[in-house]
C-alpha cells in the first residue's frame, strides 16, 4: 500500500499576499480558490513537479499562529539554477550552504548537502535541497 502526502497546511495573515507570494514569486500552480463562505476559503498551491501541495485559507483549515510552519523543504535537481531563479522572482534566499557530508560519492558536490532558506512573508520557514541522483 502507498501512503502518499498530499497536502501540508501553511498558517498565514493574509491570504491574497501568501498566494501572490507562491504563485507569483515561487511559480506554484494555484489547484483552486475556493470560497465556501465569507469567513470560509482554501487555496491550495502546488509546486512544480509535485505530488504534495500547500493549502492556505480560514474557516476550513486549523487554526494555527501564521508563521509557525517551519522546516518545510524542497528538493530539486539543480540548486544554483533554483537559487537564481528565486533571486531573480525578488525571494529573499540565503546564501547556498553545504551541510554536512555526503554518506556516498555523488557526481555533483551539492547533492544530498546543499541547502539554501528562505521564508514566506509570514515567516514559514522552507529549505531548498538539490537531490539530482537518487540511489
Amino acid at each position: 500500500m502507498n501512503w502518499t502526502l498530499e497536502v501540508v497546511i501553511v498558517p498565514v495573515s493574509d491570504i491574497d499576499r501568501a498566494k501572490d507570494f507562491y504563485a507569483r514569486k515561487l511559480g506554484f500552480a494555484v489547484d483552486h480558490d475556493t470560497k465556501i463562505a465569507a469567513d470560509v476559503r482554501i487555496v491550495q498551491l502546488t509546486p512544480p513537479g509535485s505530488g504534495c501541495s500547500i493549502v492556505i485559507g480560514r474557516g476550513a483549515v486549523p487554526d494555527m499562529p501564521p508563521g509557525s510552519q517551519q522546516g518545510l523543504q524542497l528538493v530539486v535537481n539543480d540548486l544554483r539554477a533554483a537559487h537564481a531563479e528565486l533571486v531573480s522572482r525578488g525571494v529573499e534566499v540565503t546564501d547556498i550552504k553545504v551541510l554536512g557530508e555526503s554518506p556516498t560519492a555523488m557526481p555533483d558536490p551539492l547533492d544530498n548537502v546543499g541547502f539554501f532558506f528562505f521564508t514566506d512573508p509570514d515567516d514559514n520557514g522552507w529549505a531548498v535541497q538539490q537531490i539530482s541522483t537518487r540511489r
